[in-house]
């Protein structure tokens, strides 16, 4: 089951986030996540987030977020997030749900999405090998993060 989310989703999406990122050593404020989530669950341009499993109780999320490619021809998405309740990890839920959402996306007119994998992660590697991702061999994926203002 893959439900996009909504305002009345936050909590648990937000409590999901947090376990994802506890699992990846990233803290944030509260302010940061509340600003970073619930646009996107109020129906912001810029993204989406789908809840996995029963509404009431997920046990997960995948987060995309759009963009433009000239090169692709039209608009492209990045999974910007993509996480699974460690304990019912290996049970298939996130391929299900990744292979639910990739026709979706093309039919909404998506044109590429683009996802990072960590180079330790073999099995996410595979999974996502399995659905149709592949490594741009001429491309490394470079990143430029603005100054935050209270950043020395």
């Amino acid at each position: 089951m893959l439900h996009l989310a909504g305002p009345e989703d936050f909590a648990r999406v937000l409590t999901m986030v947090n376990a994802f990122h506890a699992t990846e050593n990233m803290t944030f404020s509260d302010q940061h996540l509340k600003d970073a989530i619930l646009p996107l669950l109020e129906g912001s341009p810029y993204g989406a987030i789908w809840v996995i499993g029963p509404r009431r109780a997920p046990v997960g999320y995948i987060a995309v977020c759009f963009g433009w490619s000239i090169e692709l021809g039209g608009m492209d998405g990045f999974i910007d997030e993509f996480y699974i309740r460690e304990k019912v990890r290996g049970r298939g839920m996130g391929t299900e749900a990744l292979a639910a959402l990739l026709p979706e996306l093309a039919k909404a007119g998506l044109k590429a999405l683009h996802l990072e994998v960590n180079r330790d992660k073999e099995s996410a590697a595979r999974l996502y090998a399995r659905l149709g991702f592949k490594i741009r061999d001429r491309y490394n994926l470079m990143t430029w993060v603005a100054p935050t203002p209270d950043a020395p």
